[in-house]
């Protein structure tokens, strides 16, 4: 089997295709990336593969059994037509199977909606490819809150308006885990999976961070309008309410709904007082 992995040259497209490269059974892997010259380092075939042009795509998915799609981070508009060029050449270039890693996240009424409709969209288009498919949801990235660290420590808090709500986060480590298994076992074919670890609070976050990297934070709530002008202000006009639009949803309990991941990965995803722990070792 030859399984393409696209966008390896990003975060979550290089994880999942490390993941493949050391578990592999037998299994050739290729990578595909905008720029093949950014995907070094993997020690396997790396070929062109931009959203935006179909005829290279079809070149580049020559030979590929099953497909890999990493959700595109343009604009939601131009997504839905990126991804239908992959799903179109894929077609073409006789793919009999795509694994698309979609999002959990309020489907309207926040600044992030528009977002996740995009990807519902990319998901009935793999739906009715006519391909065999598995669709992953993502849950929240808990790095940005890692990396974010000097700036909590800088503040002595969290603050945010998600409120009392949990929100289910996951690590790309573990996301690379499960699509891998997404990828090998057709016995997981036809079904969209939610992938994330247990729930938490913005307070049990804050916990975690605290007990990691010895700080004292707290978590204070902020109205949606104070968070809008506090992350416009630091990201901008665009990023920012975008960025509002996710915690708004995990105060709408959007993210604190049950996770998939025990029976997609076959096993339970890393608890968040080992991944914290690891942090601290």
């Amino acid at each position: 089997m030859t399984i393409a992995i696209t966008a390896v040259s990003g975060q979550l497209g290089g994880a999942i295709a490390r993941n493949l490269i050391k578990t592999s059974g037998g299994e050739t892997i290729i990578g595909l990336a905008r720029t093949p010259a950014n995907a070094k380092g993997f020690g396997i075939e790396i070929r062109p593969g931009d959203y935006g042009q179909p005829d290279q795509l079809r070149a580049s998915l020559n030979g590929v059994d099953t497909l890999l799609l990493v959700s595109g981070m343009d604009a939601p508009d131009a997504r839905i037509q990126q991804h239908r060029n992959v799903i179109e050449a894929a077609k073409s270039a006789g793919v009999q199977k795509i694994v698309y890693t979609s999002i959990q996240g309020a489907e309207d009424g926040t600044a992030f909606s528009p977002f996740v409709q995009s990807n519902r969209q990319t998901e009935a288009d793999v739906r009715a490819s006519g391909l065999a498919y598995a669709i992953g949801r993502n849950g929240i990235y808990i790095e940005p809150d890692v990396e974010y660290i000097a700036s909590y420590k800088a503040k002595g808090e969290i603050a945010n308006s998600a409120g009392a709500g949990k929100c289910g986060y996951t690590t790309r480590s573990e996301l690379a885990h499960a699509y891998a298994c997404l990828l090998s076992n057709d016995t997981l074919n036809g079904q969209t999976f939610n992938l994330w670890g247990t729930p938490i609070t913005q307070g049990e976050l804050a916990g975690h961070l605290n007990g990691a990297f010895g700080t004292s934070l707290t978590y204070r709530e902020m109205t949606p309008k104070e968070y809008v002008a506090d992350r416009t202000a630091e990201l901008g006009d665009f990023i920012g309410p975008i960025i509002v639009g996710i915690y708004e949803g995990i105060r709408l309990g959007v993210y604190d709904v049950p996770s998939d991941f025990t029976a997609v990965a076959g096993r339970p995803h890393q608890s968040w007082a080992d991944y914290f722990g690891s942090l601290a070792d």
